[in-house]
């Protein structure tokens, strides 16, 4: 057997003097239960790609800020529960949503959506108000 040898690493002392302290600015004056809970609202926000805008525009599918606003909250209990990619089924749309990027990939009216075959998904979401 090969005898293992230790070769301790020595470093420079650490040199103390005491400098003035730096100010704070506006951003460390919140208290971090504030910073916390806005990261985290950010982070379960739903981005709509580009892609989705323009399908959601060329069906004439308008959903309001309070459905958004239900559908992340699902979509964040879904990503809890490990879903990658869902579908989400709405009374008169379909929206294909990455939760593991936050993002609403597609978008497409409920009509079309029976003709479709949905791959590469994991979970569905079905919202019918």
């Amino acid at each position: 057997m090969d005898k293992t040898s230790f070769h301790p690493i020595h470093s420079l002392p650490v040199n103390r003097t005491h400098h003035k302290p730096v100010k704070a600015d506006k951003l460390t004056q919140t208290p971090f239960s504030l910073q916390l809970q806005s990261a985290i609202q950010s982070k379960n926000q739903l981005t709509i790609s580009k892609h989705a805008t323009e399908r959601l525009e060329q069906r004439g599918i308008n959903i309001s800020q309070e459905r958004w606003n239900r559908i992340e909250e699902k979509v964040s209990q879904a990503k809890a529960k490990g879903v990658s990619d869902s579908l989400v089924l709405l009374k008169d749309a379909a929206l294909i949503v990455s939760a593991k990027n936050n993002t609403v990939i597609t978008a497409m009216g409920r009509q079309e959506a029976e003709e479709q075959i949905f791959t590469n998904i994991n979970g569905t979401i079905v919202m019918e108000n």
